[in-house]
């Protein structure tokens, strides 16, 4: 376990909509989810979690912690409003004050606007399930936050924006056919941001989870056949879920040790503790 200097935070990206609607399909809330993986390699009793999208958002004080991590969210930097806003706000304090920031997908998206770049909606649609043969670039291929990782992998997914512009202090880390950024360093201010636009803090039953939540746009945009092809989807990631052992499904659907093996799959929020926080 790292031992931690202070207290990290977990900042909560759904707004109560998003939360019922993962809550109606089984899944589990994004900052839990975030802190069960931190808790592989810190101690959960020094993990706040904060509920930035409610009507009511919390009072942050963005000295007390010695990290913070974002999750994922159902808001989209492409139809920006007042809660958007607020996340923008909330990134550039913790850049200003200097604290490490690190997180997935909505945090991708997040680091890069909160420092001057862009996102849009991805004309190819949400890329979804396993973002596909994710490259390191050349920068990529010496950072640490990639430090024992495989030069190209899979990671679980869901995402409908993508960043589109990279900000003047960004170093584009990994990318793919459907999603150009897929990781990226952010400096700004006084402050660094590592992040991911997939999802390493999900797991088979998590993806087989969101794809009901998700149902309608992934059929619409053909992801998903219809929706007998998406229950036949979801029925095997929670078989595999349930018993790895099942090379009849892995080999289904191309799935391998990159999202199987959970040390793999978590390498990087790994990597961005220890190069910030071990001795």
């Amino acid at each position: 376990m790292i031992a931690l200097p202070g207290r990290l935070l977990v900042i909560e990206g759904y707004d109560q909509a998003g939360m019922d609607s993962l809550a109606k399909v089984g899944a589990t809330q994004a900052s839990l989810l975030f802190k069960r993986m931190l808790g592989r390699f810190v101690d959960e009793a020094m993990i706040d979690i904060a509920f930035i999208s409610l009507a009511e958002p919390p009072q942050i004080d963005n000295g007390a912690y010695a990290g913070v991590c974002w999750t994922g969210s159902n808001l989209f930097f492409s139809a920006a409003d007042a809660v958007v806003q607020r996340h923008i706000d909330t990134c550039r304090g913790f850049f200003e004050r200097g604290v490490p920031q690190a997180g997935s997908c909505w945090a991708a998206q997040l680091a890069a606007v909160a420092a001057g770049g862009s996102c849009e909606r991805n004309p190819k649609g949400r890329e979804f399930g396993i973002a596909r043969k994710v490259a390191l670039t050349l920068a990529g291929w010496d950072h640490p936050l990639f430090a024992g990782k495989r030069p190209a992998f899979d990671g679980f997914t869901s995402h409908g924006d993508i960043v589109t512009r990279l900000p003047k202090g960004a170093v584009l880390l990994a990318g793919n056919d459907f999603t150009p950024v897929q990781a990226l360093e952010v400096r700004h201010g006084a402050g660094t941001f590592w992040a991911w636009q997939y999802h390493p803090e999900y797991d088979l039953a998590e993806i087989a989870a969101l794809a009901m939540a998700r149902q309608d746009e992934l059929i619409a945009q053909g992801t998903f056949a219809d929706a007998a092809a998406l229950e036949e989807y979801h029925a095997d990631m929670m078989r595999l879920h349930a018993d790895p052992a099942r090379k009849d499904i892995a080999w289904k659907w191309g799935i391998d040790d990159d999202l199987l093996d959970a040390d793999q799959r978590t390498l990087e929020l790994r990597n961005w503790l220890t190069h910030h926080f071990a001795a």
